[in-house]
């Protein structure tokens, strides 16, 4: 066992996400002091094959309260794993795996299970006194992502979408540049212009900080009006061919199993599977597309083959992954995808979650990174330590700083991949 990495305490509270609504934070101390600490929240477009979730019901918080997790860590979960030394993070999370006992972690909440999986995953590396970066990856953690920066969300400037929720959402993905930090001004100054164009154009000016938020009603009748005006963005700031377009569809949302078709997905129209196909073909034929990740519904395997074969972008799983290694294999031998996005919380631990990053990079699949459950800026460290290359988002957010502090800390020895660090 390790000289003090024994862990030695427990606990978890309520927290607050930048989603609106409570995530559990799991917080996890060693013997010489060290602490981690994670969170976990719900997501916006959630897969039906992800892990279960406890949450507390009734009308609190509209019901995505956690305090019946909370009670899970500290009651069933903490006393299983105290004494354990967390530098074993595969036989803590096959403890947890083990206690939860069923196929989707019902009993003991994926939520549980993942916060406490990224907190000792975290402590072990303060233990250690490692950057959390280095303690993935070793000595070779050293290649900077690729970073995009978010534009637009939602669905509501065409009046579709009732059931899209946010989705789908747009980034500006900047590749064309030496290092991180110059493409992280490139994001800046993309956005920029993209706002200026908006308002010239549009009369638009709510963008907020991040991202914009288009809830008036025919602003658009067909997101071809976007994509050509984000195309503009990128000519007009000098950043042609170093600068694309990233889009998360999650058609699923949209997707109606019993008509079998599309409800107001990118316009107000309804479309057929082969409509969608034939609307991908062309935007990555007229417009500077570079990831399209979730075009089709989340059980379409064979759909996503298609995609994949003949379109020359980078084709992302997310909800037709879920991080499963299972599903990503099934993926594989069809030929579903190119890459697949990394949540850890949708399989539930860091174990299975890296597992399925192995799993992808021996098939040539490449892995993005994304912070949307609450893993914060310490998605940066994992795109670093895992040297996935690109992420999701990360130009201009909380994960941004960490990145520039780990460039700060590679010095010479960091490496900018650019286009090369997502497929084809």
């Amino acid at each position: 066992m390790s000289d003090g990495s024994t862990i030695t305490s427990i606990t978890a509270l309520q927290a607050w996400s930048w989603r609106g609504h409570p995530a559990i934070e799991a917080r996890v101390v060693t013997e010489n002091g060290a602490l981690g600490v994670a969170q976990v929240q719900a997501g916006t477009s959630v897969g039906q094959h992800e892990v279960h979730f406890i949450h507390d019901g009734g009308t609190r918080w509209g019901g995505l309260g956690v305090q019946k997790a909370v009670a899970m860590v500290k009651d069933t979960i903490a006393p299983a794993l105290i004494g354990m030394d967390a530098i074993r993070q595969r036989e803590i999370d096959g403890r947890m795996i083990e206690l939860d006992g069923t196929p989707n972690k019902a009993k003991l909440g994926g939520n549980c299970i993942a916060a406490v999986s990224a907190a000792v995953l975290k402590a072990a590396a303060a233990s250690v006194r490692l950057p959390l970066y280095q303690y993935i990856g070793g000595p070779n953690a050293c290649v900077m992502p690729v970073p995009g920066v978010l534009a637009v969300l939602g669905p509501k400037r065409y009046g579709g979408g009732e059931r899209g929720g946010e989705k789908p959402t747009y980034s500006f993905y900047c590749h064309g540049y030496e290092s991180f930090t110059d493409a992280s001004q490139a994001c800046w100054q993309v956005r920029q212009e993209f706002r200026r164009i908006l308002q010239d154009r549009k009369g638009l000016n709510t963008y907020r900080i991040d991202r914009l938020f288009i809830d008036q009603e025919g602003i658009f009748e067909h997101d071809q009006e976007l994509w050509a005006l984000m195309k503009q963005a990128i000519e007009e700031s000098g950043n042609e061919g170093r600068i694309g377009i990233q889009v998360d569809i999650a058609a699923g949302c949209y997707y109606d199993s019993k008509t079998g078709l599309y409800k107001g997905l990118f316009s107000h129209e309804d479309k057929t599977r082969d409509d969608l196909m034939a609307l991908y073909r062309n935007a990555v034929k007229e417009y500077p597309f570079v990831i399209l990740e979730d075009p089709l519904d989340e059980d379409d395997f064979e759909g996503h083959a298609t995609l994949t074969r003949e379109l020359g972008v980078q084709v992302v799983g997310d909800d037709l992954f879920t991080t499963n290694p299972e599903r990503l294999q099934h993926g594989i031998d069809v030929g579903a995808c190119n890459a697949v996005l990394l949540k850890v919380n949708q399989v539930g631990s860091i174990t299975e979650a890296f597992d399925m990053v192995d799993l992808a990079y021996r098939s040539g699949y490449a892995v993005m990174p994304c912070s949307s459950r609450g893993e914060g800026a310490d998605i940066a460290d994992y795109a670093v330590g895992l040297k996935t290359g690109h992420m999701r988002e990360g130009g201009l957010d909380d994960a941004t700083t960490r990145l520039m502090e780990i460039e700060a800390e590679l010095g010479s020895r960091a490496t900018f991949l650019g286009r090369k660090g997502f497929k084809p």
